[in-house]
């Protein structure tokens, strides 16, 4: 795609409706399939961490998504929403925005990407404090026929394999159905545990097992999809202080969701109504050994819902939004058993309906012009009520230039984990919990120096309030989630490129400085300096073999012992070609961790390590085939 292509992609999470990314009230990034291939990317976590302002982690359980300096370590990425076609995909648990292998969509599935940072609550509620991940699918036009895929990864010793079948049929319904699998040994490490005194090597602990099944169908107005992925991922790390080096404790993500959705127009084309009905089901067992006790912790919840939104171009340079959303967490439980102390079990349920209407006007003031002016109103029996304003003015100041200036304000409520959860062994209840807050002011612009060439710098600030986070109780000497009275300050700037050439090369690159601290000290897990390098190019060696190179640099973290991790670049290279002598047949070779880099990333609270060493080189060999 040329540049001019790319630029006129249209977003739809950034107002819950279709816009042009010069008209949309963010800085928004897009990522598309043909990135996703020509890069390699694995997980939704890696190709993110392409993007300005996010930095990522790795705890050998989960990926974690840090936003604009904010990712503090064993934070479940609640502070940024992430939605599959609109539908809201953190959990009714712990509010967690699956990234990495936990997401339930195999990432080949994804024809589109949408990073919309910054405050989201003004149309989307719950969680949109710090970014907006929209996916948009693949459908079954996309696939014509069938698609097979197979990749095996050294180190892991990783099998993968999906197959996926779709069409669009004459009377203009469209159907897709896929099935992804992974198989991981998992390689084996060497670990340290902390004040226990005991390090060695955890053997064949750090396996991994996925299945997801995605099914999408579609039909004039109405559509349907149906996403479910079941992760089980070993621990070798002896999380939450369990016993070092025993072999037998994991992590299971098992993920359901599901919606019918209605979109249509009407009054001339000038009103648009979309009703939505959603459903969904996140399981959560967590079995670990303690003394050499065998023990369980579960944390499964049911959620259903129904969205109402309407839009109206019935007045003259207004686009007028209206919306309903209910959400009705029906069961959220908690479990955790001790299978050689019975009188240990605990189970902890509670429930929670949330309801929330918006409004927003995009008015086009002249030519040039344009002001988006939005506010939802939320409430739910755990906080009460919040509103959350948003507000943008958009200049096109020449057919080059364009320059935003956004405001924003957002909130997320405490989940059950951090507001009921009591075993009294691990961690006490605080369900004194109320929201936090976030917010936020940004100036961006965009400049078109060549039809080939767009460079946009943006400069922000947030202050988060009454910022939730694992403390200790002062009566019990337990683990409790606590609010500060100190707000969390970030200050930051990012320039970016975007470039093309005719021969077919394009160059995407960006560079960061983030600051964010509370009281006059640095936020562990954030970084200062971000860099990010994106090169494709074909080689005209072989017909149709193109290269993917990636270079990120990272500023040092701190941890949560004061001490910092050294700052590290990282370098990825994919390359992927058609093979002649097949026809539908595509080979490729990826190699992450290219120059085998030593590196450490911060760890929680809840870990015996203070920080962990990174994985170091991987090679990935896949084929394709599409009849």
């Amino acid at each position: 795609m040329s540049l001019e292509q790319l630029m006129n992609i249209s977003v739809v999470g950034a107002a819950k409706y279709e816009q042009k990314q010069q008209q949309a009230a963010a800085a928004v990034s897009i990522i598309t399939r043909k990135d996703i291939r020509t890069y390699g990317w694995r997980t939704l976590n890696e190709a993110l961490a392409s993007l300005p302002g996010i930095h990522a982690s790795y705890d050998y359980q989960y990926e974690y998504l840090g936003t604009r300096g904010f990712g503090l370590p064993g934070d479940f990425n609640s502070r940024v929403l992430i939605t599959i076609n609109g539908n809201r995909i953190n959990d009714a648990t712990y509010d967690q925005g699956p990234t990495g292998r936990d997401f339930p969509l195999d990432i080949d599935l994804i024809e589109r990407i949408e990073f919309i940072p910054g405050p989201g609550s003004a149309v989307y509620g719950q969680n949109a404090m710090l970014g907006v991940v929209n996916i948009i699918t693949r459908k079954g036009s996309d696939i014509k026929g069938a698609e097979l895929s197979a990749s095996y990864q050294t180190a892991e010793m990783m099998p993968q394999e999906r197959v996926t079948l779709g069409k669009q049929f004459d009377n203009g319904a469209d159907a897709l159905i896929s099935f992804s699998g992974l198989q991981a040994r998992g390689a084996d490490r060497f670990f340290e545990f902390g004040d226990s005194g005991i390090s060695g090597l955890a053997h064949r602990m750090d396996g991994e097992n996925v299945k997801q099944m995605f099914a999408r169908a579609s039909h004039g107005p109405l559509s349907f999809d149906f996403i479910y992925g079941n992760r089980r991922k070993d621990d070798p790390t002896g999380m939450f202080f369990s016993d070092p080096l025993v072999s037998g404790q994991s992590q299971r993500d098992q993920r359901l969701n599901t919606q019918i959705q209605y979109n249509d127009n009407f009054a001339s084309n000038t009103l648009n109504v979309l009703g939505r009905a959603f459903l969904g089901q996140y399981r959560y067992d967590n079995p670990m050994i303690y003394g050499g006790d065998r023990t369980l912790s579960t944390g499964p919840s049911d959620w259903h819902g129904v969205e109402l939104r309407l839009l109206s171009t019935a007045f003259a340079d207004h686009k007028l939004m209206a919306g309903f959303e209910y959400q009705n967490n029906t069961s959220i439980k908690q479990t955790f058993q001790n299978f050689s102390s019975p009188d240990e079990n605990i189970a902890i349920k509670s429930s929670m309906m949330r309801l929330g209407v918006y409004l927003q006007d995009e008015w086009r003031i002249t030519d040039t012009l344009s002001a988006t002016a939005g506010l939802r109103y939320d409430h739910n029996q755990w906080i009460g009520s919040r509103l959350s304003p948003r507000g943008a003015l958009i200049w096109q100041a020449t057919p080059k230039a364009t320059f935003k200036a956004l405001y924003g304000r957002a909130h997320r409520s405490p989940n059950s984990n951090e507001r009921d959860y009591n075993d009294g062994v691990a961690q006490v209840a605080n369900p004194g919990l109320h929201s936090e807050f976030i917010d936020t002011a940004e100036l961006v612009a965009d400049y078109l120096a060549q039809p080939t060439l767009n460079l946009r710098a943006n400069v922000y600030a947030w202050d988060m309030y009454n910022l939730i986070d694992l403390g200790i109780d002062p009566l019990s000497g337990l683990s409790q989630y606590q609010q500060t009275s100190k707000k969390v300050l970030a200050r930051g700037a990012e320039l970016s490129l975007d470039k093309t050439w005719d021969w077919g090369a394009r160059l995407r690159g960006s560079f960061g400085i983030q600051n964010a601290e509370q009281q006059h000290s640095h936020l562990p897990n954030s970084p200062y300096y971000l860099g990010k390098l994106n090169l494709s190019i074909p080689i005209p060696l072989i017909t149709g073999l193109r290269a993917g190179y990636e270079l990120q640099y990272y500023g040092k973290r701190k941890t949560l012992n004061g001490t910092d991790t050294d700052s590290y670049v990282l370098a990825n290279l994919n390359l992927v070609t058609p093979v002649p002598q097949a026809k539908g047949l595509e080979a490729s070779l990826s190699i992450y961790n290219l120059f085998n880099e030593n590196y450490l990333h911060p760890a929680a609270d809840t870990n015996w390590q203070n920080a962990f060493w990174q994985p170091g080189r991987t090679v990935r060999f896949r084929l394709d085939y599409r009849y």
